[in-house]
């Protein structure tokens, strides 16, 4: 396949960093520009990052000596150089929004990490294994922003990635009600211990706006596209805890589930272990032979031991068992900064050029 020329808004942050890594080497896509607020701008990549750099793996020396530029003033520049940009930005929402879409109006398209725009009625919120199909409402939002090429495709959020992989493959048994208590890592807040000490043996209870959006966003992404909008799903109810935890990455849930038709746990095993989306059937370069590996240990999935499976791209599952309350309960691991962030943008835009939405 063609290379295509790609950007990264944002480089200079965890996951614009995280981004870098990933496509250092990347078959399908070559980094053209690399692009930061305004007092990064003109620096190089090694002098803007400085001491910040939080991956275990060094700088990439190719991105090392690039000037970095400026996000907002040279957004004309970028678009031009690029087939299109990811994006995550450390801005107000309405900026980051307004950000995207003059991108997007610049027939720049954008695979966004931000949250900004994943609420927007017809900007689609894709796993590429489970609702591939939303990319169709691209249509729509070009009609709407006036564009050929430009468009606005967003990654969900980091905790929902930790869970709703497995509650997918039940879907047609009628899933009635979801519970599910997501322990997550410090590196979802962008912090690492050497950053954050307090975090060491200690627990966080609270992490502002993300119960909601765990409430929310599976429902987006279980949705429907009626006409030109996507509209959430309205038969099932989610409630969610989100704790923060002293682990480097890996976000963990505890999950509940209860279902219209019953199912043996057997079939259940069976179902995760079969079960394939669109970008195994693409063979996209990120995409995972097995989307889900299911643990017979009682003590797995382990964070430490299980995150990194297949390029930290596999949402590993256990502790399969019956529930007094729901039918059933289990336990989910995800890699917080790969699948449920720049890994899952970066296997988004693979599908959405496989399937013929970005030109190069």
């Amino acid at each position: 396949m063609k290379k295509y020329k790609v950007g990264i808004i944002g480089a200079t942050g965890m996951v614009g960093q995280r981004f870098a890594t990933l496509l250092e080497n990347h078959p399908w896509f070559k980094v053209e520009v690399l692009a930061a607020s305004a007092r990064s701008a003109g620096k190089t990549y090694k002098e803007a990052v400085g001491s910040r750099w939080a991956m275990k793996v060094p700088m990439p020396a190719k991105f090392a000596d690039l000037l970095i530029l400026d996000a907002t003033a040279d957004k004309e520049k970028i678009a031009a150089a690029v087939d299109f940009v990811f994006c995550a930005v450390d801005m107000k929402k309405d900026e980051i929004r307004e950000l995207e879409e003059a991108y997007a109006k610049l027939e720049c398209p954008v695979i966004s990490n931000n949250s900004a725009h994943r609420s927007t009625k017809d900007v689609p919120m894709i796993i590429p294994e489970i609702n591939a199909d939303h990319a169709q409402i691209i249509h729509a939002q070009r009609k709407r922003l006036g564009t050929k090429k430009g468009f606005v495709a967003v990654k969900s959020n980091c905790s929902i990635q930790s869970y709703v992989p497995a509650v997918h493959p039940l879907w047609d048994l009628g899933v009635e009600k979801i519970l599910a208590c997501t322990y997550q890592a410090i590196s979802g807040a962008g912090k690492t211990f050497e950053t954050w000490p307090e975090m060491l043996d200690n627990l966080i209870p609270y992490i502002g706006g993300e119960e909601e959006k765990s409430e929310q966003e599976p429902l987006k992404v279980w949705g429907t596209i009626e006409g030109d909008e996507i509209v959430p799903n309205k038969e099932i109810s989610i409630t969610s805890q989100c704790l923060r935890v002293p682990v480097s990455d890996g976000h963990t849930a505890a999950v509940f589930v209860k279902l219209k038709n019953q199912i043996s746990i057997e079939d259940i095993k069976a179902r995760w272990a079969a079960y394939k989306g669109r970008a195994q059937e693409l063979e996209l370069p990120s995409a995972p032979k097995q989307f889900l590996k299911y643990f017979e240990e009682d003590n797995r999935p382990q964070a430490k031991l299980d995150r990194d499976l297949e390029g930290g791209m596999t949402v590993s599952v256990g502790r399969l068992r019956p529930d007094t309350q729901y039918d059933f309960k289990f336990v989910c691991l995800s890699h917080n900064t790969l699948r449920g962030a720049a890994g899952g943008a970066v296997l988004m835009a693979e599908l959405l050029c496989a399937e013929g939405y970005i030109n190069s």
